[in-house]
């Protein structure tokens, strides 16, 4: 039997159209012996990244594409009743770097010059200009050549053929498929009748044919799921009739489009071999695209009389060391070298440059800037250039958890900027980088175990009533899916949940053995879980590339943002290259900075919030109170019935108990508390870490504080005590276990510790 591969190919990211899993998908095609896939969702490419990933997992070739929806002017956008955009698919997939880029360009300009509606558009100029490393394809019954098959003569329809074959020549296929449709649209005229005329033109041009099945879904039985998502789409039910007209919806017109294996394909084309032959064809031709690639870092203006981002960055440092601290001790200077040499080695002065810069333009225009937020506070360089303010050296934070010469990865500053001033920020970044090499990252609103019994059954015409008891018997557990709900081991569901969460698991999966329509919806809802329903816009994240953006990655725009969007979501832009910086709004920065304002205005004094005192009694006897309604991270009732207990004298237990104040270490409170009233005896786990724990009363608070205890007892660097941290934060049983027996060993080895005490 020929070997066959699917060519014309939609997942869940066709939003409601698409029912196809990814990994489902690559799965089937693996076990079927396929030997390459194709994706080629509708006007996007959000799937891309993670399809090319999952290919390559299932040593199956990854065919980047996309069907895109063609116009004759991508630019006209005054249609009426009248007169409509008329919109043609057009399959293109990428051949070759080359081709990845110009698919990523015309994805990009789809959205940016054609988007009318939610419809992102090209048109033939555009798909001419950008041709170079694309194979074109007849597409589907809804293309421009099938469509001037039904509609115009035969010798019109065959221009339009001659005007593509002559574009891409040797890499334009006829692609013949067949889903039985016939008297299509009331012209009289089938698929089948379609096909034969391209099979003419196949012979008299010498164009190779290719078998597509223009797979919407992965089995067969999925076809009555993806119906539901074609009406969560549009709003209808699904009892209303197919068709075109009034009381009517729209719906495929049979169960036909799945990813059929490699045996019925040849099958339903036994009468044309060489259709299944010339997908091999194509899957030799193409190269698959590297979209992974190392951080392309934007070129910040180096001043003059300095060589590189690097020699400027230490000047900037000195000059801020001098600023911050009285003195520039031997010890201060010692750890600024440091890090200024890791920051160098690994390649990030340009990262550092372009942060400070916006922070200290962010002041300079009246924006409140946070102090600074997560591991980038460990960085006494951060605090020298203005990016952070809070010195590491005085709380003993470390620069290993925030950039680890051990773990090269990049580095991640998240700052804070009043709400109102966080859009002049961004207008600041974009003023200096340019528009086109500034995005927002997309977000993707997935339908979850809840949404998606709410959306069948909506669709299905189940009573709100019941729906909402179907929906409240998922249990609230974040991370719940339904699929684990209805198919994971009894015995594991007990370990996770509760009695009544448990009780209603039962009951969930009882109701789905039945018949009624509630096992329907529950059915159904199973298959279209974690379909993607819309796009969002994630609430911080900004790109900066080095110059035009669509260069790399597709982006998208939005009626919700002036900005660029990328079309590739959080969880994989930094390693398809790109620079992400975390631009977050904080109110309590507002309230502060409108305070400040205030004063101003009514007392005539201006105040530097950064000079108020650490040690005020008066403030801290608020917090003893627990008057701290308001105060941002303090302000909840068990924060506060915590303060009253704990009487906090100095601004080590504001910020232990900050840190404590969560789940897990939360456990840990009253011994803390009574420890600093002395109400229960101080320990600590081994003598030696009396040093490091002493100020939180012999309990480990702090992240820092289990890199230290690495270092300390079993002779970790500070770089490997940030991978243990790491292990443990991700909960890695895997690399716990392998750090386990490391430090158990260095224990022993450098202080004796033996195994049950280490």
């Amino acid at each position: 039997m020929p070997d066959f591969a699917h060519l014309h190919v939609h997942t869940q990211f066709s939003l409601l159209d698409g029912a196809a899993n990814i990994k489902k998908m690559m799965k089937k095609a693996a076990a079927d012996g396929q030997k390459a896939i194709a994706l080629t969702d509708h006007g996007n490419m959000f799937g891309a990244f993670n399809f090319v990933a999952e290919a390559t997992k299932n040593n199956l070739k990854p065919i980047v594409g996309c069907e895109f929806y063609m116009v004759e002017d991508r630019f006209r956008k005054d249609f009426n009743r009248e007169q409509k955009d008329q919109r043609f698919h057009q399959l293109l997939l990428a051949k070759n770097q080359d081709g990845y880029q110009n698919l990523a360009k015309l994805c990009s300009l789809g959205y940016i010059e054609g988007l009318y509606s939610k419809w992102p558009r090209v048109d033939r100029e555009l798909i001419k200009q950008y041709s170079k490393g694309l194979i074109a394809t007849t597409c589907c019954i809804g293309a421009e050549v099938p469509q001037a098959i039904l509609y115009k003569t035969e010798e019109e329809a065959e221009k339009v053929f001659k005007y593509w074959l002559d574009i891409f020549g040797e890499d334009y296929y006829i692609e013949l498929q067949r889903h039985g449709l016939e008297n299509i649209d009331g012209t009289g005229k089938s698929q089948e009748d379609v096909n034969q005329v391209l099979l003419k033109w196949a012979k008299k041009y010498n164009v190779n044919v290719i078998a597509t099945n223009d797979s919407h879904y992965v089995e067969q039985e999925d076809s009555n799921a993806h119906d539901i998502l074609l009406c969560v789409n549009t709003g209808e039910l699904q009892g209303t009739p197919i068709g075109d007209g009034k009381g009517k919806r729209f719906g495929f017109p049979n169960d036909k489009f799945y990813f059929k294996s490699q045996a019925e394909m040849n099958a339903l084309f036994a009468d044309v071999p060489q259709a299944i032959d010339f997908t091999q064809e194509i899957i030799d031709k193409v190269t698959p695209p590297k979209l992974q690639r190392d951080i392309l870092l934007p070129n910040f203006p180096i001043p003059e009389g300095f060589t590189d981002a690097d020699d400027f960055l230490k000047h900037l440092t000195y000059e801020g060391a001098k600023r911050k601290y009285k003195e520039v001790t031997p010890e201060i200077e010692e750890r600024l070298n440091y890090e200024l040499h890791i920051i160098k080695t690994m390649g990030f002065g340009s990262y550092f440059l372009i942060v400070s810069d916006f922070c200290i333009h962010s002041k300079k225009i009246g924006v409140e800037v946070g102090p600074g937020r997560g591991s980038a506070a460990g960085s006494a360089v951060a605090y020298c250039v203005d990016i952070t303010n809070i010195d590491p050296i005085k709380y003993n934070l470390l620069f290993e958890r925030f950039l680890n010469p051990e773990r090269v990865s990049m580095p991640d500053i998240d700052t804070d900027f009043d709400d109102e001033g966080r859009q002049k920020v961004i207008d600041y970044v974009v003023e200096k980088y340019g528009k086109n090499q500034v995005a927002q990252i997309i977000t993707y609103g997935s339908m979850a175990a809840k949404s998606s019994i709410k959306d069948v059954a909506r669709v299905l015409d189940l009573p709100l009533a019941e729906s909402n008891i179907l929906a409240k018997l998922v249990p609230d557990k974040p991370g719940t899916s339904l699929d684990r709900v209805m198919t994971a081991e009894m015995s594991d569901i007990k370990k996770e949940y509760g009695g009544e969460d448990i009780d209603n698991i039962i009951q969930l999966r009882e109701i789905a053995k039945g018949n009624d329509d509630r096992a329907k919806v529950i059915r159904e809802a199973l298959l279209l879980e974690g379909s993607v329903r819309n796009t969002g816009i994630h609430a911080a994240g900004v790109i900066i590339a080095p110059d035009d953006i669509t260069n790399y990655i597709p982006v998208m725009m939005s009626k919700e943002s002036e900005l660029l969007i990328t079309q590739y979501d959080g969880k994989v832009i930094e390693n398809a290259g790109m620079l992400k910086m975390d631009f977050l709004g904080l109110k309590t920065l507002t309230i502060i900075r409108d305070a400040l304002r205030m004063i101003k205005k009514r007392h005539q004094t201006d105040i530097n919030i950064d000079e108020i005192p650490l040690d005020d009694p008066k403030t801290f006897a608020l917090y003893q109170r627990g008057d701290t309604v308001g105060t941002f991270q303090f302000e909840s009732d068990g924060m506060r019935k915590y303060l009253k207990e704990l009487k906090p004298t100095d601004i080590e237990d504001l910020i232990a108990m900050n840190a404590l104040y969560r789940p897990g270490p939360m456990d840990y409170i009253p011994t803390f508390i009574n420890r600093k009233h002395g109400k229960e005896k101080v320990e600590y786990p081994h003598e030696l870490l009396e040093g490091i724990l002493s100020n939180t009363y012999g309990i480990m608070v702090y992240q820092e504080q289990i890199m230290q205890t690495a270092q300390i007892i079993a002779g970790y660097s500070l770089g490997g005590a940030d991978l243990l941290r790491r292990a443990m934060g991700k909960k890695d049983k895997e690399k716990m276990a392998k750090e386990r027996e490391k430090f158990v060993k260095g224990a022993k080895e450098i202080h004796n510790i033996e195994k049950d005490k280490a």
